[in-house]
């Protein structure tokens, strides 16, 4: 007996890698708008070794880098897996806790530990929901 995974009319997919695509340029601005906040408010982004401060535009590009990662994810097992939303699901909120975890062996202040946990957790609620939704979908309607 051989299983095989489900297909996925290509533009489905191609739906899919659209809106994670929006939602990862809004997760970029989000996150970039939360850091400037935190900025403002006194928050020193400072990186230990070294003593340099993240600049804004590196929150912005690092969002994006890791959200586009998730997009693939999400693309990969909107492909090939049977429930691909609670796979997207579980595995986001898996990577989104070890994400959590260098800022606070970074040995930064802990307001910048404090902001940087905040900030992955802002990324996080705004591609997790909007990809797991339209992963949801793809099953919807008949192909």
């Amino acid at each position: 007996m051989t299983v095989s995974a489900p297909t996925r009319h290509p533009h489905r997919l191609l739906g899919l890698a659209g809106v994670g695509l929006a939602a990862t340029a809004a997760a970029m601005v989000t996150t970039t708008l939360a850091a400037a906040l935190a900025g403002a408010a006194g928050v020193e982004f400072e990186v230990p070794d070294g003593g340099e401060t993240i600049p804004l535009a590196g929150f912005a590009v690092m969002t994006g880098v890791f959200s586009v990662v998730g997009v693939v994810i999400a693309v990969a097992l909107g492909r090939w897996s049977a429930r691909p939303a609670e796979g997207f699901l579980w595995t986001a909120v898996v990577l989104t806790a070890i994400s959590l975890v260098p800022p606070f062996v970074c040995g930064a202040t802990p307001a910048t530990v404090g902001a940087l946990v905040v900030l992955h957790l802002v990324a996080a609620a705004v591609m997790i929901p909007a990809l797991t939704w339209r992963l949801g979908r793809l099953g919807c309607s008949p192909d």
